[in-house]
């Protein structure tokens, strides 16, 4: 059959041979009319025909990678110790101090405008995205429509909030603060610097630097004062802290909150020996660690960060972080750890001996993630020593005794 063809039509069916199953690959048919009929909806509520085409154009199939992240459960909850070592350390200390001389002058800008503290914002920025670091990351920080598309489309559990912040973020393409060529964000929707989704970027976000622009995405004094935006829209009290680390009495306290002068009653007190300086201030007790751990008395500020984060771990390490970026000292009380804890520098150090050894491959970046501690439980095993994964003292002396 095949020599009856013309030439004309042999050179098309040998085309189309190569050419059928990459065009089949590259959309779901199924996703293309949820498409349809999504369109239809955007449409419903204000978004232009050519906004949408626009935001849509080389949107054709769903990112797998969007839905892997969703579907990932992982093996156990971080201890609280490895949380806030990972959050709270050296490298982001002193990057915090860096970014408050080099900003100074938005710093003042925005807390004058707001009266939010500027070591809370930082200590955001830090965690929220490395003082911008992860944006330059192609791997985490994607097209935003079609991760939420993604959503949307193939996952049940957010299909809902895929919607959502969906619209919302066609809303704010079709505002011109950013193009769609620049909306990115992370698998579930966050953007920008101080990582926003959608929806709550069109509540909160703030053009301070005067480009005609809510640029979160660019401008820092912009995603700072976003930030600043929603604590204060929030209650944030001015002039006043979010908690304060205490040392308990060893008995029973109540549930609840209650003024600073009612805990100091029931023996309460600052861990770093100072009074309280507004006794009326109420304050719930929190142990974040149970009673081996810091014990803090938290202020209505923690609660507005939670805004920002339903998190009581997210909170405490926003607060500690900023108050030891605004140059105040770590905790008189430290997380109770189940080895001899190390510096991020050091953990730096353990990274890249792992590295030169060939256990591990990922990133020098001082925090014991799990592919670090999975490193160290292989390097253990090569020892036949105990598996533990901890990056601890003991291990970093023996990858240092094994140069």
């Amino acid at each position: 059959m095949f020599r009856s063809l013309s030439w004309p039509c042999q050179l098309f069916c040998i085309l189309l041979a190569f050419v059928s199953p990459v065009t089949v690959a590259s959309t779901d048919q199924g996703f293309e009319q949820w498409k349809r009929q999504f369109r239809k909806e955007a449409l419903s509520q204000g978004i232009t025909p050519e906004v949408f085409d626009r935001a849509f154009a080389g949107v054709n199939t769903p990112d797998q990678w969007v839905l892997d992240k969703a579907n990932y459960q992982p093996e156990f909850k971080a201890p609280v110790w490895q949380y806030f070592d990972n959050r709270v350390q050296q490298r982001a200390i002193q990057q915090g101090r860096q970014k408050r001389e080099e900003l100074k002058p938005w710093l003042d800008r925005i807390e004058r405008r707001f009266g939010v503290d500027r070591d809370i914002l930082l200590a955001i920025w830090s965690i929220e995205s490395s003082y911008g670091a992860i944006l330059g990351n192609q791997e985490v920080v994607r097209n935003l429509v079609r991760s939420l598309a993604t959503l949307a489309y193939a996952d049940p559990k957010r299909s809902k909030f895929g919607r959502q912040q969906l619209i919302a973020a066609l809303k704010i393409l079709q505002s011109g603060d950013i193009d769609e060529g620049h909306l990115v964000g992370s698998w579930a929707g966050a953007m920008g610097h101080t990582q926003f989704i959608p929806t709550s970027y069109l509540a909160y976000a703030v053009d301070i630097d005067g480009d005609g622009r809510r640029d979160i995405w660019n401008s820092v004094p912009d995603a700072l004062a976003t930030a600043a935006s929603l604590l204060a829209k929030n209650g944030w009290r001015t002039g006043e802290t979010w908690g304060y680390e205490v040392v308990i009495p060893n008995r029973k306290l109540p549930a609840g909150r209650r003024t600073l002068a009612e805990w100091q009653k029931l023996g309460v007190r600052r861990a770093n020996g100072k009074p309280f300086p507004r006794p009326a201030d109420k304050a719930e007790l929190k142990l974040p660690a149970g009673p081996d751990g810091p014990a803090f008395l938290m202020l209505k500020n923690f609660r507005v960060i939670k805004r920002y984060n339903n998190s009581d771990r997210y909170a405490t390490a926003v607060g500690l972080l900023g108050d030891q970026i605004g140059g105040g000292s770590g905790l008189v009380h430290d997380w109770p750890r189940p080895f001899t804890p190390i510096d991020s520098t050091e953990v730096e150090e353990l990274q890249k001996l792992l590295r030169e050894k060939g256990f591990y491959d990922g990133e020098i970046d001082g925090k014991a993630g799990p592919a670090t501690r999975k490193a160290i439980r292989v390097f253990e095993q090569s020892l036949g020593a105990e598996v533990q994964g901890y990056p601890s003292r003991e291990i970093l002396e023996r990858l240092r005794g094994g140069r």
